[in-house]
């Protein structure tokens, strides 16, 4: 991404220095993670896992931040396995694999359940693993030309650490083709299943992931977590008693909390809440 490259270069985070696989970038309430492998299209192996799940917990507890971009260096967003990483699991036994399967799934599940906006910044391919790190991100933005697969059929693997992420932000139906097709599509029919959000020309995904960030900033840091966890226990679940008195409990909770109030009373007001006069 041009616009993240130029303040890489002009004002580089230090917390970068501490990661050898990813850039790490905060510009007032953003984040900006950026994954940094282009030479071999940022293939995940052990270490890139580790950093991602210390740097989302790291940005998902740090109040500044209001909303983390999920980028990537080069020319692909993310071809999933390190091929080099792959051999050397070859000669893993079947505990070694449990091990080492747990610390992806629990790199995804950190960052899907990060308390921060998640923001999938798309500029190439997006393949295998990969799939997962943009499932599990709350928002897709993706370049016209960026094309996705789920390829571990044709290796004689199986999407299996991804797929509860990857069925809930593609679709049951449409994963059963792609899943077993390993079939190549483009960000358009990515986007008419509902994997992306948006779809743009590759110079307009710096504005377009700005736009989005801009909008998400502007509101309640409190309200917005609240979202997402309501986003994350409410969907698919069954609409019974016990649910609605959950929902009635959470709107009590949140008309009662700081920003809660600070909110209402701003907008009476007519005037701009705390959270957008105060850094």
């Amino acid at each position: 991404m041009k616009n993240i490259e130029k303040v890489m270069k002009k004002d580089s985070d230090k917390k970068s220095d501490n990661y050898k696989s990813l850039l790490v970038d905060i510009d007032q309430h953003k984040a900006t993670v950026t994954l940094n492998r282009p030479e071999i299209r940022n293939a995940f192996n052990d270490e890139m896992i580790a950093e991602l799940t210390e740097v989302f917990t790291t940005l998902g507890n740090d109040e500044q931040v209001r909303v983390i971009v999920l980028a990537a260096a080069g020319k692909a967003f993310c071809a999933g396995a390190d091929l080099n990483w792959m051999r050397a699991m070859a000669d893993y036994s079947y505990e070694e694999n449990l091990a080492d399967a747990d610390k992806l799934a629990q790199m995804l599940k950190t960052i899907y359940e990060c308390p921060k906006p998640t923001v999938a910044a798309i500029q190439g391919d997006v393949y295998a693993g990969g799939m997962g790190l943009v499932a599990v991100c709350d928002v897709a933005i993706a370049v016209k030309i960026a094309n996705f697969c789920l390829s571990e059929v044709r290796l004689g693997l199986a999407p299996a650490t991804i797929s509860p992420y990857v069925i809930k932000a593609l679709g049951a139906r449409a994963s059963q083709r792609y899943f077993l097709s390993a079939e190549v599509f483009d960000a358009k029919k990515a986007r008419q299943l509902g994997f992306i959000h948006e779809r743009v020309s590759e110079e307009s995904l710096d504005d377009a992931v700005a736009a989005f960030c801009d909008k998400v900033v502007k509101n309640s840091p409190d309200a917005v977590k609240t979202c997402k966890r309501l986003l994350h226990e409410i969907a698919g679940a069954p609409i019974i008693d016990d649910l609605i008195a959950d929902t009635v409990k959470g709107i009590a909770d949140i008309r009662s909390s700081e920003q809660g109030k600070e909110g209402v009373q701003a907008f009476l007001q007519k005037r701009k809440p705390d959270w957008l006069t105060t850094d």
